[in-house]
């Protein structure tokens, strides 16, 4: 197994701050209707999908999203869409009209009126909803223009954030990705801007959309089983490894996405009503990303309001299943977090000898350093200048210290 060291700016930040309605918005609750079915999608005169004014009685009327936004802001949160790939079966179908958003008419160019059937690429169906959206050629200008209504119109109803997705890993459509992060770069309401799904991403497929983008999925569908959790770690590593964390993005920065957090009260994959239960990791397991529920099923931690920045990692080969995060935090503590990936209880310890060789000289810790230390989760504290003190590490858990180190 692999110890990886992770170097962490930890800041704070709102624990929730977007509000994100999930992807079928658009889609009819009716008999037959379902993520793979087809022909149940609202769309408007352009082809776009709006929201079905039967779930959705506030969007009659041509407003969309625009009063939910509004609730949500009203709150002191922001607004988010999940959004599909290009544009749907259905408008395709129906060879619906592309808006010119520049003249509020048809798009026309070269003499022709474009259509629905003139930009998508059908051979490019969505791979996990292949009923339901298909790439745009992004290269035509009837093509972009249609996109640009899209994204336009989201800008609109007062959208912060969107959730593009079957446009990264399996299913990479660049062409997409660029045109639609220039769209956003050019409105004057800042929205962030996430592509998904993560299955097959690698850091040199995110280096070529990272600028382009605030967060991308790298990783498939995480739900709380320990293998889901456990697997987070390599790619972890390797994404902090190719300097991919906090680096340049749309806006501002980017970051990889390891997909929700599985806890809480859920539901099972693919059900959309229920039965609801609570997550299946056990305590320990939802210690590993630092957080817990109290018996009223609220995600609590101790260091809760802390969000971490990686800049650097370095690994090294050990055995047994145990992995150690270091982190330098913005007022000179430092982090050492232990986990244990096996299944036996285990006892862990670290030389303060072989974390000095890969600290920043801004941690303050040096070898002849005297560490004041509290195991966040235990409470456990003392002094400790040779080794991190020893903690027995639960089957999959994990022990947080938190050193202030002279």
């Amino acid at each position: 197994m692999l110890l990886f060291y992770l170097f962490i700016y930890l800041c704070n930040f709102a624990v929730l701050q977007y509000v994100v309605v999930d992807y079928l918005w658009y889609r009819r609750k009716v008999p037959g209707a379902n993520a793979t079915a087809h022909g149940f999608d609202v769309i408007d005169e352009w082809g776009r999908v709006i929201p079905d004014p039967v779930r959705w009685p506030s969007s009659k009327g041509g407003v969309g999203f625009t009063e939910v936004a509004n609730k949500v802001h009203s709150m002191g949160l922001k607004f988010g869409i999940h959004v599909m790939r290009g544009i749907s079966w259905q408008a395709y179908d129906a060879n619906t009209p592309i808006l010119d958003t520049k003249t509020g008419g048809r798009f026309t160019a070269g003499g022709k009126e474009w259509h629905a059937q003139d930009i998508g690429i059908k051979e490019r169906s969505c791979g996990w909803m292949q009923q339901g959206f298909m790439s745009v050629n992004a290269n035509l200008e009837a093509g972009r223009a249609f996109l640009r209504s899209l994204y336009e119109q989201y800008a609109q109803w007062g959208v912060d954030f969107i959730k593009n997705d079957c446009v990264f890993g399996d299913d990479l459509d660049k062409d997409q990705i660029t045109f639609v992060s220039e769209v956003l770069q050019s409105l004057q309401r800042p929205i962030l801007y996430s592509l998904s799904p993560g299955t097959s991403a690698t850091p040199a497929m995110a280096k070529d959309v990272a600028r382009l983008t605030n967060m991308y999925r790298v990783t498939g569908d995480d739900w709380d089983t320990w293998g889901d959790v456990a697997a987070h770690f390599d790619v972890a590593r390797d994404f902090a490894a190719a300097n991919m964390i906090g680096a340049q993005g749309l806006r501002g920065k980017s970051w990889p996405d390891l997909d929700m957090l599985p806890l809480g009260w859920l539901t099972d994959p693919a059900s959309n009503e229920g039965p609801h239960r609570p997550s299946k990791l056990t305590l320990d397991e939802q210690k590993t990303q630092m957080w817990e529920l109290n018996n009223d099923g609220a995600l609590v931690s101790n260091y809760s309001g802390l969000c971490a920045v990686v800049n650097r990692a370095e690994a090294n080969f050990v055995p047994n299943g145990l992995r150690a995060w270091r982190a330098t935090g913005r007022n000179g503590e430092t982090y050492i977090a232990f986990f244990n990936l096996n299944s036996a209880q285990t006892t862990i310890s670290a030389n303060v000898a072989d974390m000095v060789k890969t600290l920043p000289v801004s941690s303050g810790m040096h070898l002849s350093t005297s560490c004041k230390y509290r195991e966040v989760w235990s409470g456990r504290e003392g002094f400790s200048n040779e080794t991190i003190p020893s903690m027995t590490v639960p089957v999959h858990g994990c022990a947080l210290f938190v050193m202030n180190c002279a």
